[in-house]
């Protein structure tokens, strides 16, 4: 193996906002294999490291010079390379002198085209990385591509946060350049409050990493958090609880500390009087603590949280009674919102709701809840919910936005829903009524739960379809990969509430009823619907294809419809579950024929209204017509019952008659009753084949 040395970048900077550096250190390793790849610098192994302070690139066994490359170069065409004669001409000798070779060594090759040319093979030898890194890492560390950048000083570089060291190693070697006026450096620096005031002088590249862990920083971000996660669930256990694992605050507590150290904290029982999921809200999203529960799958608080700080056990005592000092403040707030938001029924904060504008074109948020109640009923009746469940979801979308008016929600508006449904049931409310109020603002993301009461689905579904229809009528849809109002996600919340619950409905119906309140013209209603519809079309598609599902099927499936999003799901999983079977993928390319003869026929306006068997004149169109008629009727009955599967099993029943009419019969003869006939059976056969699935859009 050619001689190699370990290559340690580390960049130094002020800390870096937690959610900027998983990102940047994945730009970072992308942009360093790309370019070493590109300077043709061979290595074993390149990975990134970084805390909050650093962000490191590491190369192993990185080449000390680059690949050598033979290269063929094309110069100008023999005609006007060479004379009458055969002799050089000018061009062929600057050519040759351009590329360092001699005129002899040139060769006359036709290219692509056909036309003759000259080329010159030439070896680039490879350079030392010496001459090569200087400029590669200095490229490296402006390659990073920040959501915010900032600028500081009287420097031009905009960066996450200020620059304060570069490290650059190769070997036991400083790798000189500089980056806006800073320089490399040999040394890198600890951890700010446990590590040495001075600088840690680096030896070599390998030296780095016992240099940087003697200073008290963590530098490997996946041992940083699993330490934090060991740390944590030890001090749960200490107490005599437990902890969830919260990864998006795992993630983020890794980004925000060097040197962790659990600690345990202690609050007032007192608190635990407020809702719990406020407590968690409290010390989470404001104090990034983990709150400690009676045991695994326990829904009950115990009066400990768990912070990690950023340093030793040194003084951990004051560290712990300052968070505690810290949380109680807040959880004190909370549990005043809590007392004085009761005092009056949930339902009269929905007066204040009249002052509260949803959308400046689409009215105040009372205006909203009144189209919720209306859209709610009609939803009700149209997924047949017992009288009782209508009287429950109708009820649920009048009070569904009443908690956006408390003074909790104002303060944690992530705990719009929730807070209803607490307020409620703590008044004695419906708990029917108080499950749909939370349930209806899922899902609120990827991976979210699902509504899974019927009241609460419908006030969930009424809720994205009047959003969906405002923003469509007022023109505020999403392009690209803008979508400020979320809009996509709430579509995809429609769909898969209707498909994960298998709800059978007609959503054009439910948009159009939804599109309908809004009191457009006719041909705005139209078009807003028409919009809509081709919206949802597109989550469904996504949703499909999350589901592993070809896209030749999907469009297939689509082409054939799909008002009931939850049936087309079921004839994309049928269609792509026989796709695999020998004896339905023996039988695709001949029913495609015959829908796409259909389709032309129908096109074209070539077929009868009705089959008329006294008009077959030859055996193949007889035997095809009774075999159709046959199995018409079990067919029908597989697709009026949801059976797809067996639909397509029946259908392979068909492949013998199908592929003697295709072999032996013409369609287009001259008798026009005869030829209108013939597309006739051709349309009612391609037309039941295709009920589920347009089988012409299938690929191959």
């Amino acid at each position: 193996m050619a001689d190699t040395r370990n290559l340690i970048l580390e960049i130094g900077t002020e800390e870096i906002p937690a959610r900027f550096c998983a990102p940047a250190l994945e730009q970072l390793k992308a942009n360093a294999v790309k370019a070493l790849d590109e300077a043709r610098l061979d290595y074993e192994v390149v990975d990134v490291f970084g805390t909050p302070r650093r962000l490191v690139l590491y190369v192993r066994n990185l080449a000390l010079t680059q690949r050598d490359v033979e290269m063929e170069v094309k110069g100008p065409p023999r005609k006007a390379a060479f004379d009458a004669e055969g002799n050089p001409t000018v061009a062929a000798r600057k050519f040759a002198e351009g590329q360092g070779v001699a005129v002899e060594d040139l060769q006359v090759r036709p290219d692509e085209k056909g036309g003759e040319y000259l080329y010159a093979r030439k070896l680039i030898k490879g350079e030392s990385v010496t001459a090569v890194l200087p400029p590669l890492l200095a490229g490296l560390v402006t390659s990073i591509h920040w959501p915010k950048a900032m600028r500081w000083a009287d420097r031009e570089i905009r960066y996450a946060r200020p620059i304060k060291w570069i490290l650059a190693m190769l070997g036991d070697r400083r790798v000189p350049f500089a980056v806006d006026g800073i320089e490399t450096v040999d040394t890198t620096r600890g951890h700010r409050v446990l590590g040495p005031a001075e600088p840690v002088k680096v030896n070599d590249a390998d030296d780095y990493f016992a240099k940087v862990g003697g200073a008290y920083v963590m530098v490997d971000q996946h041992v940083r958090k699993q330490v934090i996660w060991q740390q944590v669930t030890a001090e749960a256990a200490r107490v005599g609880g437990f902890v969830r694992r919260d990864e998006d605050l795992l993630e983020e507590l890794t980004w925000l500390v060097e040197q962790p150290t659990a600690f345990t904290g202690v609050f007032a029982p007192a608190y635990l009087e407020v809702p719990s999921e406020v407590l968690v809200t409290t010390m989470k999203e404001n104090q990034r603590y983990f709150p400690v529960y009676k045991a695994e799958g326990s829904e009950e608080l115990l009066p400990w949280f768990i912070g990690v700080r950023n340093g030793g056990l040194d003084h951990i005592d004051i560290v712990r009674a300052g968070n505690e000092k810290v949380l109680a403040a807040r959880l004190s707030d909370a549990r005043f919102f809590w007392d004085e938001d009761r005092k009056q029924p949930l339902e009269a904060y929905n007066a204040k709701l009249k002052e509260a504008v949803f959308q400046e074109k689409l009215g105040t948020q009372f205006q909203r809840v009144e189209r919720l109640v209306a859209l709610a009923r009609a939803i009700g009746k149209a997924l047949e919910l017992t009288p009782t469940e209508q009287e429950q979801a109708a009820r649920a979308a009048w009070l569904c936005k009443a908690d956006l008016a408390t003074r909790m929600v104002f303060e944690f508006p992530e705990l719009q829903g929730y807070m209803g449904k607490q307020y409620l049931l703590k008044e004695g409310g419906d708990p029917a009524v108080a499950e749909a109020i939370y349930e209806h603002y899922l899902p609120r993301g990827a991976g979210d739960d699902l509504p899974r009461s019927r009241p609460g689905i419908v006030v969930a579904l009424a809720d994205k379809l009047d959003t969906l229809a405002g923003y469509f009528s007022i023109g505020m849809i999403p392009t690209g990969s803008q979508d400020p109002f979320a809009l996509r996600r709430a579509a995809q919340g429609v769909v898969q509430t209707l498909v994960e619950n298998r709800i059978r409905v007609d959503l054009a119906a439910l948009a159009s009823q939804a599109v309908e309140q809004y009191a457009l013209s006719g041909e705005e209603a139209l078009k807003t619907h028409g919009e809509l519809m081709e919206f949802f079309r597109a989550r469904l598609k996504v949703l499909l294809e999350q589901r592993a599902v070809r896209y030749d099927v999907i469009d297939a499936v689509l082409a054939a419809g799909f008002r009931d999003v939850t049936d087309a799901v079921n004839r994309a999983e049928a269609l792509a579950a026989v796709m695999g079977e020998p004896e339905f993928a023996a039988v695709t390319g001949a029913f495609k024929r015959v829908a796409n003869l259909a389709g032309k026929a129908g096109e074209a306006g070539a077929a009868s209204a009705e089959i008329d068997p006294g008009l077959f004149s030859e055996a193949a169109e007889r035997d095809l017509y009774g075999a159709f008629v046959d199995l018409r009727p079990e067919m029908k009955q597989a697709l009026d019952a949801g059976e797809y599967r067996a639909f397509y099993r029946l259908a392979t029943r068909l492949k013998a008659p199908v592929d003697a009419f295709l072999d032996s019969v013409r369609v287009n003869v001259e008798d026009e009753k005869v030829r209108a006939n013939r597309y006739a059976l051709l349309q009612a056969l391609g037309g039941l084949l295709s009920a589920p699935a347009d089988l012409s859009k299938l690929a191959g």
